[in-house]
């Protein structure tokens, strides 16, 4: 706590920051991506709020889904239960942001995508493919994704304003609605608050599900720099008819609550940019066997973490420095896993070099981190750039990455299965090349990558009649391949195609019992036409195939109609699985049949 009181201290007298000084030549993301991996020479992918409005899609979810190399392995419709992948790998391998903030759940990966904001607050979505740890620290393993939300636009006089941001009906009576508010004090205060809701009877039985999401955003203006706060909360309550059990336990029931607050801000003097971050993330997952009966089996875990991120980027002629210090500490409390806490800080250090002529770019870095249960993890990495022309650059990357055990891999138990409480960190090092190509009208993208991971966590066992033991039993090498066009044709018309190859060698010591076989998209394809009948009328095609290790396949057709009645502001026709395919992404939980969306949408300026 002495800690906790030092650091928060320090943050709140940051108002005694010298005037700050501007430099027009830099420009300042408010995402850590944006700047230590330049988008030329990573596989980087920029998801612009105008393109999610042309997607048609009516969630972030939906958005991923459509990312080449990103696969969302979803239990059941609007996204209430769903894991993240990025190039193979496992749920827990993905880091998400929201504003440059932690989002991971140190209990289970499950939970990666409880905190996804409605879709109208999203300003773009911010994708890195590969190896992320020199920067973000653990569970970058294999990527990570910053969802970026929109700045409160002000307003020259005092205002208050309610408004709605969605309002749509459709198939197995779903039902969402989302309000905002928006208070503006002239050159003092500025804030905006959202409460959504969407629920439905589900599309089988015991896939019911009932969400609600509060998020708050303000800036609070000084004389010197801004304070910017961020919070937002989410409750899920949801039949899981076989989500994590066999497919056999069809009364499974899970609610959970997420919640997170921020204060963060931004200094600049002369050549150094100072960006420091205090934020908080719970999370409370009650999970019961038997919907109607929890005497049978139940878990309750509640899990608390605590951020304090300082970053700083030095910009000089033809080079900057990015280097930090983070630290955290979480808490957990179970009637499953028990009691436990870990204290985690981390140096990381990024330099980029840019040749006189500016085509070539190198940048060399590493972090250091230090787990209270751990010991230390170092993990260099560098990128390379080469601009053959205004339009074609070529790159390269290497780094070495990380991701700690859970608390479930470390202490769960249950009939059927125990958790390790002496599991080491995975790691792996990953390689990659690629070209971009970027005109006007056409975009192209290419990469080749490999990754070689040891100290995978599997669950094995020796005969049958055995429980299943959490052991760092696989090695596991991947590579694949991505290939990405966008082609701009009629002035507003497009269509993008993207391909991504992935294949998996595992090397498994020998053992009789495995429970997670790989099971990656080894063929992924989806293409998105974009068609502009009109200054206000469009539609778009959404085709997705994919095809697994295990050789199952599907293919999935979407399509969405948007009228634009002012500025904005759309009423939208939503129809997914038009085809009505039969399929299964994860668990074998049958997904949705052909379904409807109806609606309107309100983006914010």
């Amino acid at each position: 706590m002495n800690l906790f009181i030092r650091i928060s201290f320090l943050f709140f007298s940051l108002s005694l920051f010298p005037q700050l000084v501007s430099l027009d030549e830099v420009t300042v993301s408010e995402s850590k991506i944006s700047l230590p991996f330049s988008q030329k020479y990573r596989s980087i992918e920029i998801i612009s709020s105008e393109a999610i409005i042309e997607s048609g899609a009516r969630n972030i979810i939906d958005i991923l889904q459509q990312v080449s190399g990103v696969d969302i392995r979803r239990r059941g419709s609007a996204g209430t239960q769903a894991d993240l992948y990025i190039r193979g790998g496992g749920f827990d391998q993905t880091l998400l942001l929201i504003d440059g903030m932690k989002m991971d759940d140190i209990q289970t990966g499950h939970h990666t995508l409880n905190l996804l904001l409605p879709i109208h607050l999203v300003e773009r979505i911010e994708i890195i493919k590969g190896p992320a740890a020199r920067i973000f620290g653990q569970n970058a393993f294999n990527g990570a994704i910053n969802i970026v939300t929109k700045k409160i636009i002000e307003d020259d006089d005092n205002q208050f304003e309610v408004f709605l941001g969605d309002v749509s009906y459709g198939s197995y009576e779903k039902f969402n609605f989302s309000i905002n508010s928006k208070l503006t004090i002239k050159d003092n205060y500025s804030s905006l608050f959202t409460y959504s809701r969407n629920k439905s009877n589900g599309y089988r039985y015991n896939t019911d599900f009932s969400n609600e999401f509060l998020f708050f955003k303000s800036e609070i203006k000084t004389s010197k720099n801004p304070i910017n706060i961020l919070s937002g909360f989410t409750e899920k309550k949801f039949g899981a008819n076989g989500f994590y059990a066999s497919p056999s336990a069809v009364d499974q029931y899970e609610e959970t609550q997420s919640s997170f607050f921020g204060i963060t801000s931004i200094l600049q003097r002369d050549n150094l940019l100072f960006k420091p971050k205090i934020y908080w993330r719970r999370s409370q997952d009650e999970y019961i066997y038997v919907r109607n009966n929890p005497s049978i089996y139940r878990n309750l875990h509640i899990s608390n973490k605590i951020y304090f991120d300082f970053d700083f980027i030095n910009f000089f002629e033809s080079s900057n420095l990015n280097f930090g210090l983070n630290f955290s500490k979480s808490f957990i409390s179970s009637n499953n896993l028990g009691k436990h806490e870990r204290f985690t800080s981390t140096f990381y250090s990024d330099y980029t070099f840019r040749s006189n002529n500016k085509k070539f770019k190198f940048s060399p870095g590493f972090s250091i981190s230090h787990f209270s249960d751990l010991s230390f993890h170092f993990f260099p990495g560098f990128d390379i750039g080469f601009d053959l022309n205004e339009n074609l650059n070529l790159y390269a990357n290497y780094g070495k990455t990380y991701r700690i055990p859970t608390y479930t891999d470390l202490y769960y138990t249950d009939r059927n299965t125990i958790g390790n409480p002496a599991l080491d960190p995975e790691h792996a090092i990953s390689n990659e090349i690629g070209v971009k190509f970027i005109s006007d009208k056409i975009e192209i993208s290419s990469s080749y990558f490999y990754r070689k991971s040891s100290n995978i966590i599997d669950y094995v066992k020796e005969n049958d009649d055995e429980k299943w033991q959490a052991t760092n039993i696989r090695n596991l090498n991947t590579n694949g391949f991505d290939f990405d066009l966008t082609l701009v044709f009629l002035k507003k018309n497009s269509i993008n195609i993207a391909y991504n190859y992935l294949f998996d060698k595992s090397f498994v010591e020998e053992i009789n019992f495995s429970r997670y076989s790989l099971n990656s998209l080894r063929h992924q394809l989806n293409t998105r036409l974009i068609l502009k009948y009109s200054k206000k009328v469009s539609q778009s095609f959404i085709y997705k195939f994919g095809q697994r290790s295990n050789n199952t396949s599907h293919r999935v057709f979407d399509t969405n109609i948007s009228y634009e009645i002012s500025d904005g502001n759309y009423f939208f026709i939503n129809v997914n699985n038009l085809f009505n395919e039969s399929y299964y992404e994860t668990n074998l939980v049958p997904m949705p049949g052909r379904n409807f969306l109806f609606g309107l949408m309100f983006y914010l300026d």
